[in-house]
């Protein structure tokens, strides 16, 4: 909330950003299971003596900060979603600091696979995926909870059932009308979970990954559409929003999906000289891929009642 200043409205936070954190743990059995988080931490407080009187006393060093990331990771001795772990990070700051008063927890957890060897399990291999899971958590001293999960980096694309017609057409068009070229982007999305309160959180062990992995595949499975037959994209436009119905449909205690989707073009290649005039003639086969210039798209879909 803002303050009043000698006459200036003031507000302020203060945190540590990107904390880089890895934590493993080990089953009876000898399977490893591993996180890679990525933490970036805002308190939010009433004390401006820092700021207008040079006294320090209400201030958590950022270092301090810092640490407790390491010393919370290491208290976890059961294996946790990444939205838990913001939580319980968040709840820590706002409950132990009589000065805080709400904490902003934001993490990015970098997508560690188990390896498969032979067609098995191996119980301490892992390599890097692609698209990473975020999370960002807002709590009061109240116990008051905002919450979204999302996902970044989830490449997608399609070779055939994508067209684009019909669109406004002028002295600058250029692009003209098909109903067969290829459709590709890379996902970027967050959701608001409807959850208030860190008191009527589910119980359920790493119920918010269940629901992470549950949610890319309905984007996935919507995108794409059956595995023989597809399903026909009119526009970037018409598959975000069915993408994102399938979302707000699936899942009830998700209040609010936003989608980016950029339209990232394969070219069609035809090549042609002054002397003859086809050298490759494009078929549906040869295509120029590029990401510069994009197609940008985005949008938001909520409930009637979310609270925007």
């Amino acid at each position: 909330m803002a303050k009043k200043i000698e006459g200036f409205n003031f507000e302020q936070r203060h945190g540590k950003a990107r904390v880089r954190v890895a934590r493993v743990w080990r089953s009876k059995e000898g399977r490893h299971f591993m996180v890679e988080w990525n933490v970036s931490i805002s308190l939010l407080s009433d004390s401006i003596i820092a700021y207008v009187d040079d006294d320090n006393s209400d201030i958590v060093a950022t270092d301090t900060i810092k640490n407790t990331v390491y010393a919370k990771a290491k208290e976890c001795k059961e294996q946790l979603s990444v939205e838990e772990f913001a939580i319980l990070l968040a709840k820590h700051f706002t409950s132990f600091y009589r000065q805080v008063t709400s904490a902003i927890v934001r993490i990015v957890e970098k997508p560690w696979e188990c390896v498969s060897v032979d067609g098995q399990l191996h119980e301490h291999g892992f390599k890097l995926g692609s698209e990473r899971h975020t999370t960002e958590v807002t709590v009061q001293e109240s116990g008051t909870l905002q919450m979204t999960s999302g996902i970044e980096g989830l490449a997608l694309l399609k070779t055939t059932k994508s067209g684009f017609e019909g669109f406004i057409r002028d002295k600058y068009t250029a692009l003209p009308d098909t109903q067969e070229r290829m459709l590709a982007t890379e996902v970027t999305s967050t959701w608001r979970y409807s959850y208030e309160s860190v008191f009527n959180l589910p119980q359920k062990p790493l119920y918010f990954t269940e629901r992470y992995l549950a949610v890319k595949k309905v984007l996935m499975d919507t995108f794409f559409g059956p595995p023989k037959e597809g399903v026909y994209s009119a526009s970037v436009q018409s598959t975000l929003y069915q993408m994102a119905k399938a979302v707000l449909g699936r899942f009830h205690d998700i209040s609010l999906v936003h989608l980016k989707m950029p339209n990232i073009h394969f070219l069609p290649v035809n090549l042609s000289s002054k002397d003859k005039d086809i050298i490759v003639k494009f078929e549906d086969d040869v295509y120029l891929p590029t990401d510069e210039p994009h197609g940008s798209i985005e949008a938001s879909f909520s409930r009637f009642w979310s609270k925007m």
